[in-house]
Parts: structure tokens; sequence; C-alpha cells
């Protein structure tokens, strides 16, 4: 059976870096003869149509990039450390039957359906479509181990004691259960609605394909665990860094390239691409920090308000750059602990300083440490001090740079988007 032209619908929700891998993921696809379709928030339509790539819009709408006050307030509540991935849960469950509207459209004539883990409806449709389907995660934490058990934000005091025995871990997920069952009714309401079965927890194992899942991270991040679907590939980060955003100049902005070529490498300090809405004091805290220690700092402010008041020698700000470009220039990253903005980093090969707010972040800042590659010092304890003490101890302790270069050369070996698009293959040629 041949495999060529097949459409095949990326289903995602979030920021860049929900967005990014799946558009990598699908400019791969398109390469090889088919044709891929964004099924995601009617606010990345600017980029699928500067890529030519199809946009099937799905609801909820975000907000416009423009209205920055609107996103703003949003990002602010969403990243919380304790509450931000419960409201995230209820950002969604409200708007549960018009997603699947708008998926179930979005899929019809199409030869298979890549889900990721928001919004929960992908499950929904594959079942009641029949549509082959293919499940992913871009962090370890969606795959949910008792053997290798990740670092919650509500609890990071939990850890060690998640790390006794992976019986710990089951009783842990025991007593969530009600907590669990509360969140998802909406969920489960539909599928009966539906006339399917209950099905399992929506961000546990009932997120995942019987058929295959893709684990679009690094080894480098986590090993195959017992207790993952026994499906699952691991395929390497995906990775997409462009802003694609109308009046952008083609490349990256001269003036930073002539940063970066006129002194030694500079820390490179930047949120992702959304936590800098809810920045705060990082970036004047980043600049102090940078200057104690007689470094260059280069800051990726995402929005014009970040910029600081005023900026000494040897330290330059900018909106935004591929970081494909900019972090192998680094003398160390400090960054916000974003799964896409970790595998940069990690693939760039230098020593990271990682400043998790919530969600899977303080997860990847932990096994980043755990690696050898970095350090990790949470959002509500950064300031100018805490900074220069913990970038102190990175930039001058050389076994962090080895162990970052022999991880970046690990990273660079893999291919995400091949090797997902390969396994995606498989399905479509079974």
């Amino acid at each position: 059976m041949s495999t060529q032209g097949k459409r095949v619908v990326l289903s995602t929700f979030g920021s860049f870096g929900d967005i990014h891998p799946y558009v990598a993921l699908a400019l791969e696809l398109r390469r090889r003869g088919h044709h891929p379709v964004l099924a995601t928030s009617a606010v990345y339509r600017e980029k699928a149509d500067a890529l030519g790539i199809e946009l099937r819009p799905v609801r909820p709408d975000l907000p416009s990039p423009d209205d920055l006050e609107a996103t703003r307030q949003l990002v602010s509540d969403l990243v919380d450390q304790r509450k931000g991935t419960e409201r995230v849960f209820g950002l969604l469950m409200p708007h549960l039957r018009e997603i699947y509207e708008d998926l179930l459209a979005a899929v019809e004539g199409a030869d298979l359906l890549l889900t990721h883990p928001l919004p929960f409806v992908g499950p929904v449709v594959a079942q009641k479509t029949g549509i082959p389907w293919v499940s992913s995660v871009l962090a370890p934490i969606s795959l949910f181990s008792a053997y290798d058990p990740p670092l919650l934000p509500q609890a990071p005091w939990l850890d060690p004691f998640m790390r006794l025995h992976p019986a710990v871990v089951r009783l842990f997920l025991l007593l969530g259960e009600p907590k669990f069952r509360s969140i998802f009714a909406p969920v489960h309401r539909l599928r009966r609605e539906l006339g399917l079965p209950r099905g399992g927890t929506p961000i546990l194992e009932g997120q995942h394909s019987p058929t295959l899942v893709l684990a679009l991270f690094s080894k480098v991040l986590a090993a195959p665990q017992p207790d993952w679907p026994p499906n699952t590939v691991v395929t390497g980060f995906a990775f997409y860094d462009r802003r694609d955003r109308a009046g952008d100049a083609e490349g990256t902005d001269p003036a930073l390239l002539e940063f970066l070529e006129a002194g030694e490498p500079p820390i490179i300090f930047t949120l992702g691409s959304s936590a800098f809405f809810a920045a705060g004091d990082f970036y004047r805290d980043s600049v102090a920090a940078a200057r104690s220690l007689g470094r260059r700092a280069l800051l990726l402010i995402g929005e014009e308000r970040n910029r600081p008041a005023s900026l000494p020698a040897g330290a330059a700000a900018f909106e935004y750059a591929p970081f494909s470009e900019v972090l192998p220039r680094a003398a160390a990253v400090v960054h916000q602990g974003g799964v896409g903005t970790t595998g940069q980093a990690l693939r760039a090969g230098v020593p990271q300083l990682v400043v998790p707010f919530g969600h899977d972040q303080f997860d990847n800042g932990a096994r980043v440490a755990r690696g050898g590659c970095g350090r990790v010092l949470p959002r509500r304890r950064y300031d100018a001090r805490r900074a220069e003490r913990e970038l102190r101890a990175l930039l001058g302790d050389e076994s962090y740079a080895r162990r970052a270069a022999r991880a970046g050369r690990v990273v660079r070996d893999e291919d995400g988007a091949v090797a997902a698009v390969d396994a995606i293959e498989r399905v479509l040629k079974a």
C-alpha cells in the first residue's frame, strides 16, 4: 500500500512550544509528499499561511498577539506554579463540545490523526470516527512513570518521597483519583453522550493511542520506562524556531549578530515563547547578575515592555531570535524550562540555568540538573544575587560544560521530525 499523498491532521493547543514541534512534523510530511493539516487555534493562521500549511481552526480562541493586555493576563494566570496547570484544564473544559466539533470537521477525509496531550478530545474523535490515530507527548512528564516520577510544580517537596519506590507513586495517583475524576468529568460526560466508553484519565493513560505513541523529546531527557505504553517511540526533539510574523525581516537581526561578534560569548537570558508576558523583574535582575560576574548579556525579551530602562556596556536586548542560531554562541543559557527551549539549549551543548515557573518546567529542569548539564533556580527565588551565585557555580565548574557538550552531540545526532514521520508512515502503510 502506498503511503504517498496522505492527509494527516496534527491536533495541538498552546504556545509556540506546543505548536512548533508539529510545524516541524508538518514540514517533514509535506517534504515526503503528504498533505499536513494543523488543527489548532486560529491565532496561528499567520504562521501557517507563511509556511503554506493548511490550518483548520479549533476553539477556544486565544488572544491575538496584538492584544498584549489580554495575553499578559492569560499567561500570568496560566504560568502560576501551584494553580497554572489546573487553570489550563479550566480554560478548555467549558469548550469541549466546540473543540470536538471543530476537530471532527478537520479530520473529515483525513487518513490519520496525530494528537497532542491537550485539548483532551483527540482520543474521542479518533474513537468515534475510527480514523487511524497516533498520539504524542512533548515532555517526559506526560508519560507519568512510577519508575521515573516527575517533579510536580504544585508540590516539589514530594520529589524525595516519590523516588523512594514505584509503590509510593502509585499510592499518590490513587489518592489523586477523586481530584482527577472531578476535573475531567466534562470529558467523561462528552464520551457518554457520544456513546463511547468512559476511557482512562485524559492526562494519564487516556491520552495514549493503542497504535503508536510518539515521545517527541530526546533520550537525554528520559529513557523508556517499564510502565510507559509499550508502543512508545522516543524520536528526539522536532525543532522549528521561526516566528513567522508579518513585518519581520528575513533572517536574524544584523544588530544581534554584530553584538555576538563583538566580544566573548554572552550569557543568554530568555523566557521562551510565553512566560516573558509574566517576566516581572527577570530581565532587570539578569542584567545585574551578568554585570556582577563581568559577563556580557544577551536578553531575548519577547516584548518591548520587558526592555530594562538602561543597559550597561556589554548587554543587549532583542525581542526574538531563532534559538538554533544564537544559543550555540552562548556561554550559558538562562531560561524558563519549557521543553522546547530546554531542547534547544541541550542541542546547543551549553550549560543551562533553568528558572521554572510551572507545568512541566520543574521536571525538565530537574532532568537537566540530574544529567549534569545545568542547575535550577525556581522563578519565585530568582533575583540578581541568587542568579549571580548560581551562574558563578555553573560557569566556574567545567563539568557542566563537558556534560552539556556531550548531551548536545546526542541531541544533534537525533532527528525527531524524521524519526516521527518514519513511524507515522509505518502506521499509514499498515
